[in-house]
C-alpha cells in the first residue's frame, strides 16, 4: 500500500525496542488482565508417559478453511494449532513463546536491529512436515510471501506487506527488511502459521492440497472429515516438542447451542469451545458433577455489524438512529443474564489502549425518530421510513441454531420497527454466512462477535483500514467496506510508531472517530463461560489467541 511515511515525525531515529521487555510493554500488560480463571485449569498431574485417549471438543460453528493463510474465522484457528505451527507462539500472559524459531528474535539477542528494519530468524533443525519432508527456511520464505501475492485470498497483508529481500541463508536461518518500522509484527507472526512450500506452491495458490488434507509440523495429524459432523485428528508420533499426549482429538460441530450444552452434561462432549455455555445455562452447569464451569472475560465484542456499501446504510443519521434505539440493557439483562458488560468501543475494556472516554449510548427511540426525521427520513404507507427511493429496511443475519442470538435479533426487530426500520431476520449455517456471504460484503447486517486485537496488539488496520475490504481487492476482515482517511491515517502512525503512551493517543483516537461513526453498533464485550470435564489437563485460556484450543497438543488426561 502507498502511503505516507511516518519518518519525517523523527521516530526513525530512537531504536526500536523490540527486546522482550520492549515488546511486553507494548501489549501485555493490559491484555493479562483479561486472563481471570486459568487457574481453573491449572495442571495438577504429571503427563502420561504413553499417550493415551482422546477429547471431543464441541463448537457451534463448523471449522471450514484448512489453509491457515486464507481468509476465515475465529473457530477454523483451533484446528490451525493442531496442525500447523507458527514461528513462535503468544501464552495467556502475553508472553511469545519460540516454536518453528529456536528462539523469539530481539535486538539483545541480535534477532532484530536496532531500528527495527533488519530481522534475523535461527529455526530449529530436524523438524519435519506431517508427509516426512524436512522443514526448511524456504517454508518460511514461501508463508511471508504468499500473503503478498494479490491472487492469493490472504486472510493478512498488514505488515507482510513491509518484508523486503526476504533471503534464505541456509535450511536453519532466514533474514529479511522491513521497510519500516511496524511494532504489531511480532504479534501478527505469532498468528503466522507456516505452510509447507511442496504442498502449497501451485499455479493457482487458492486451490492447493491443503484446502482438504492439511500437511503441517503440528502435534496433530489430518484424519478424516465428516462435512456437517465433525473433523478428527490423530497424534503427530514426530512432533519436535514435548507432546502431544493424546491419540486422537475430535472436533464435533453442533449448530444448535442447547444440544451442545446437553452434549457437555451428558457426558459425550469433554470441552465446548467457542460460543461456550449459554448464560441460560451457567447456574445448571455450575453445579454439573465432575465438570469444571468458569466465567472468563474475553477480548470478543458482540456487535451489529453495517455493511456500508449498502445505500440504507451509508446516510450516517440512519446508523445512529438505529444505535439510539437499541435496547441494549435488556438485551443484556433479559437474554444474557447480565454476564456480559456493555461497551462503547471495538477493545475490550482490559487492553492497555482501551478508551474509557467514549459517549455512552442510551436507549432513547424518541431521539431516533429525530434523527431520521431531522435527516428527511420520512414514514412510507407501511409504516417505513423512506429517502431518496432507498426504504430504510435491511436483513441481519447470525449463526443458525444460536437461539440467544435469534432471541437478541427479535428484540432489535421491535425496536428498530418503532422507529420506522424495517428489519429481517436471515440466518443461516456457519459455514454458509462466515464464508463469502461475510467475508465479501454481501450482507446487510450481521449480529457478530469480534476479537479486534491481534495477541496483545491494538492494532486494528486489519478491520478498519479502507486498504483492507477483501469485496474490493484487500487482504483482511474490513467487510463492513469502511473507510475513512484519518482512520487510515492514524492507523498507519499507530503502528509505526515504538512510543507506548503515543501509540495509545493515537487508539484512543481511532476509537472515538468509530465510535462517532459507527460503522458497527457495538453491543457488549463478552463474558464466556467455558467448560470441560474435571480431569481434562491443560486447557488453559488464552485472550492473546482467537481458541482456546492453542495448546491442545499439552492436553491429558489425569489418571
Amino acid at each position: 500500500m502507498a502511503r505516507d511515511p511516518i519518518g519525517s515525525r523523527g521516530f526513525g531515529r530512537r531504536p526500536l525496542d523490540l527486546s522482550r521487555r520492549g515488546v511486553l510493554s507494548l501489549g501485555a500488560a493490559g491484555a493479562a488482565g483479561l486472563i481471570t480463571s486459568r487457574a481453573a485449569w491449572a495442571q495438577n498431574a504429571s503427563p502420561p508417559s504413553k499417550r493415551t485417549g482422546q477429547v471431543v471438543i464441541g463448537l457451534s460453528q463448523e471449522p471450514t478453511v484448512f489453509h491457515p493463510a486464507m481468509i476465515s474465522i475465529e473457530v477454523d484457528q483451533g484446528v490451525w494449532w493442531s496442525l500447523y505451527d507458527p514461528l513462535w507462539g503468544v501464552d495467556p500472559a502475553g508472553n511469545f513463546i519460540p516454536q518453528l524459531a529456536v528462539e523469539v528474535p530481539t535486538v539483545a539477542n541480535g534477532g532484530i536491529s536496532e531500528d527495527g528494519l533488519d530481522w534475523r530468524i535461527k529455526l530449529r533443525d530436524g523438524v519435519k512436515w506431517h508427509d516426512g519432508t524436512p522443514f526448511t527456511a524456504e517454508d518460511v520464505k514461501f508463508s511471508l510471501e504468499i500473503n503478498n501475492n494479490t491472487k492469493f485470498r490472504a486472510g493478512r497483508r498488514t505488515g507482510h506487506e513491509l518484508i523486503r529481500d526476504v533471503t534464505v541463508v541456509s535450511p536453519t536461518e532466514i533474514t529479511w527488511k522491513m521497510a519500516k518500522p511496524y511494532a504489531p509484527y511480532m504479534s501478527i507472526l505469532s498468528w503466522t502459521f507456516i505452510v509447507p512450500k511442496h504442498i502449497a506452491d501451485t499455479p493457482d495458490p487458492n486451490n492447493t492440497p491443503l484446502n482438504t488434507s492439511p500437511v503441517g509440523t503440528g502435534p496433530f495429524k489430518w484424519g478424516d472429515r465428516q462435512p456437517g459432523d465433525h473433523i478428527t485428528l490423530v497424534a503427530n508420533p514426530n512432533y519436535y516438542r514435548k507432546g502431544p499426549y493424546l491419540e486422537r482429538v475430535t472436533y464435533k460441530y453442533i449448530p444448535d447451542l442447547t444440544v451442545l450444552y446437553t452434549q457437555f452434561r451428558t457426558g459425550e462432549i469433554d470441552a465446548v469451545g467457542i460460543q461456550g455455555i449459554t448464560p441460560d445455562h451457567y447456574a445448571e452447569a455450575k453445579t454439573l458433577p465432575d465438570r469444571k464451569v468458569v466465567l472468563i472475560g474475553a477480548a470478543f465484542i458482540e456487535s451489529i455489524t453495517l455493511n456500508l456499501g449498502k445505500p440504507v446504510f451509508q446516510d450516517k443519521a440512519v446508523r445512529q438512529a438505529l444505535y439510539a434505539a437499541m435496547d441494549r440493557k435488556s438485551i443484556i439483562d433479559a437474554i444474557y443474564y447480565g454476564l456480559p458488560t456493555p461497551t462503547e468501543s471495538y477493545l475490550p475494556r482490559q487492553a492497555w489502549a482501551f478508551n474509557p472516554n467514549l459517549p455512552v449510548n442510551e436507549y432513547n427511540p424518541a431521539k431516533a425518530k429525530q434523527i431520521l426525521d431531522a435527516a428527511g427520513w420520512k414514514p412510507g404507507a407501511d409504516g417505513v421510513r423512506e429517502k431518496g427511493g432507498v426504504r430504510l429496511e435491511f436483513t441481519n443475519s447470525t449463526t443458525a441454531g444460536n437461539h440467544v442470538r435469534e432471541q437478541a435479533q427479535q428484540l432489535l426487530q421491535q425496536n428498530w420497527q418503532e422507529i420506522g426500520a424495517k428489519m429481517t431476520i436471515k440466518n443461516m449455517p456457519a459455514a454458509v454466512i462466515w464464508g463469502d456471504y461475510f467475508a465479501m460484503s454481501q450482507y446487510d447486517s450481521v449480529m457478530v462477535g469480534e476479537d479486534f486485537l491481534t495477541g496483545p496488539d491494538p492494532d486494528v488496520s486489519y478491520y478498519f483500514d479502507s486498504h483492507n475490504v477483501p469485496a474490493k481487492g484487500g487482504a483482511g476482515n474490513n467487510t463492513m467496506q469502511y473507510a475513512n482517511p484519518e482512520v487510515d491515517k492514524l492507523l498507519l502512525e499507530g503502528a509505526t510508531t515504538t512510543d507506548m503512551a503515543r501509540r495509545k493517543t493515537i487508539y484512543a483516537q481511532v476509537q472515538s472517530i468509530i465510535r462517532d461513526d459507527l460503522p458497527l453498533l457495538p453491543i457488549f464485550q463478552y463474558a464466556v463461560i467455558e467448560g470441560t470435564k474435571a480431569k481434562l489437563i491443560g486447557y488453559a485460556p488464552n485472550v492473546n489467541t482467537q481458541s482456546n484450543c492453542w495448546n491442545v497438543g499439552q492436553w491429558y488426561w489425569a489418571s
